[in-house]
């Protein structure tokens, strides 16, 4: 087993006893409704502690590019349309959505028992517990994305077949470690 860093540097490991997982983690376009860790909205352009007009115009002077582009909410340094409709609907009482560029995208190499199914489990130790699936059934595929994840923790996964009766087999080996990026 290994795990890929999305630099494309790997960390050699131990092959699990019956799938052979990786992960690696991934940039992608998840959106996620947001107040940053900090307490700030990400929507709160102007800083005065709630969304209003203001933070529209704002959003619109960045999208034309009149003014920097300050928000994160599409991406750093990514101000258009998309932006500036995100701060209007929060302005409007919705919540603010802002692009998460991280995931944990995991691949495992079937059961050789037929007609398996999997699930997923994540602890914040490798000693788990490894108690509820992240996927809310079963599934058939060999890849899982856990988009979520927060920037600079450290999860650990591993995932069990499921037999058509319901049973699990044992964990998939030893947990594999993947430390989110920050931010």
């Amino acid at each position: 087993m290994e795990v890929i860093l999305q630099s494309g540097h790997s960390l050699p490991g131990r092959l699990p006893r019956a799938c052979r997982m990786l992960i690696a983690l991934t940039a992608g376009a998840f959106f996620l409704p947001a107040v940053l860790a900090q307490g700030v909205n990400a929507c709160d352009l102007d800083k005065n502690g709630s969304v209003t007009s203001s933070d529209v115009a704002l959003a619109i002077n960045m999208a034309i590019g009149a003014t920097p582009c300050t928000a994160s909410i599409e991406g750093p340094t990514t101000c258009t349309v998309i932006t500036v409709q995100r701060v209007f609907l929060a302005s409007s009482g919705q919540p603010c959505s802002v692009y998460n560029a991280h995931a944990a995208t995991l691949n495992w190499t079937a059961s050789t028992t037929p007609n398996v199914t999997y699930n997923v489990y994540r602890a914040t130790t490798a000693a788990g517990p490894f108690t509820t699936p992240l996927n809310s059934s079963p599934i058939t595929a060999t890849t899982f994305t856990d988009t979520a994840v927060s920037a600079g923790q450290t999860y650990y996964y591993v995932a069990r077949a499921v037999a058509a009766n319901g049973t699990e087999s044992d964990n998939s080996g030893p947990p594999v470690q993947a430390t989110i990026p920050s931010p």
